[in-house]
């Protein structure tokens, strides 16, 4: 008879000693005469939707790991009731038990993956990346962690590149079919979020806004030259750095929009947000120019040039923006929360008009 099912926790205060035993040892991370006899929990990370805890663990026999991530859903609940209408929960979960290891990205090790379809009830373990450091939306990056970004951009994206075969997975295929309800949830938050952030939003962003509030639907159906497996929220505060010379200098964290779509559509994302302003307008053709090189690797190119890559690029530039309008409605309101969504919206902003990408739309 096999090993019964791991029981259901689905959130931190229903953590026990016991449980993390049985995560591990399912994981094949723990020897036969080592125990989880106890543990220390602390909140860790920026997230908005997700709620990350680290544990810090005590063992009987020969140590284990020293500690592990677990994710849970905020416990906010408009966020979580957000989480569920966008099946943010269901695409993280889905996306490591299907796909995470037919990409070369670097990712945490995930060692378990739950989800009760269609609600809040989720929980993610991952290892712990500590000393790794989060990046920062609101300060923004240096030039060579934005390189490390652009190469593993090309590691998630080339290894799926035009492969029509992930339309297979419903999930990601439903991904296709919701590009319309992101217009609608566009129109729907655009008045409360003008509302709300007029007196922080500079004068490009609030035009920005209102010539994609007139053409969201346009844009967001566009067809793609070619599909590939995409992340969606390919942002500083998703990643972790280690320091120079590290094994995995940079590990990219909260799978929970991936989407089968534009694989630019992740660079212009990082680009526009994760630099200030002067250090991209100074670097962001190089940028491009190396993740387009890097594509190489996968074969990708002969029918993706260069010229067809910075029109994406262009195009793309607005997904931070539209990010920023529905995410800073919809999900539950913070002091950080506010600041990094007008830190996305008033940069994506200036990105778009230094690309002149209104003529796409």
């Amino acid at each position: 008879m096999g090993r019964p099912e791991v029981p259901k926790v689905y959130e931190p205060g229903a953590v026990t000693a016991e449980w993390l035993d049985r995560v591990l040892r399912d994981a094949g991370l723990l020897d036969d005469g080592t125990h989880v006899v106890g543990f220390d929990q602390e909140d860790v990370g920026t997230g908005q939707v997700g709620a990350n805890v680290r544990h810090r663990l005590r063992y009987e026999g020969a140590p284990g790991p020293a500690s592990i991530v677990a994710k849970f859903a905020a416990p906010d609940e408009a966020t979580r009731s957000t989480g569920i209408m966008t099946r943010t929960y269901e695409t993280e979960v889905d996306f490591y038990r299907d796909l995470a290891d037919t990409v070369d990205i670097s990712r945490p090790a995930c060692y378990l993956a739950s989800i009760v379809s269609g609600t809040a009830d989720f929980v993610l373990v991952f290892e712990d990346l500590a000393p790794r450091v989060q990046g920062d939306q609101l300060a923004g990056c240096e030039l060579a962690h934005a390189e490390l970004a652009m190469d593993e951009a090309a590691r998630l994206h080339g290894p799926r590149w035009g492969d029509d075969t992930l339309q297979s997975h419903e999930w990601l295929a439903a991904g296709v079919a919701g590009s319309v309800g992101i217009a609608g949830l566009y129109d729907l938050t655009w008045d409360r979020f003008v509302e709300r952030y007029i007196t922080t939003l500079t004068s490009d962003a609030l035009a920005i806004g209102r010539a994609l509030h007139a053409r969201i639907a346009d844009w967001a159906t566009h067809q793609p030259s070619a599909r590939t497996l995409a992340h969606g929220d390919y942002r500083l505060d998703n990643m972790l750095f280690g320091p120079p010379g590290s094994e995995r200098p940079l590990v990219v964290v909260d799978w929970q929009t991936v989407r089968w779509g534009c694989g630019t559509s992740d660079v212009a994302y990082f680009l526009g947000a994760g630099l200030q302003p002067d250090l991209r307008r100074a670097h962001e053709r190089d940028l491009v120019a190396r993740y387009h090189a890097a594509l190489g690797a996968y074969g990708v190119g002969v029918d993706y040039p260069f010229d067809a890559c910075w029109e994406d690029y262009r195009r793309y530039s607005f997904s931070g923006y539209v990010m920023a309008v529905i995410a800073s409605v919809l999900v539950g309101r913070t002091e950080r929360g506010d600041a990094m969504f007008m830190a996305m919206a008033n940069r994506h902003a200036a990105q778009a008009v230094d690309l002149d990408a209104t003529e796409l739309l």
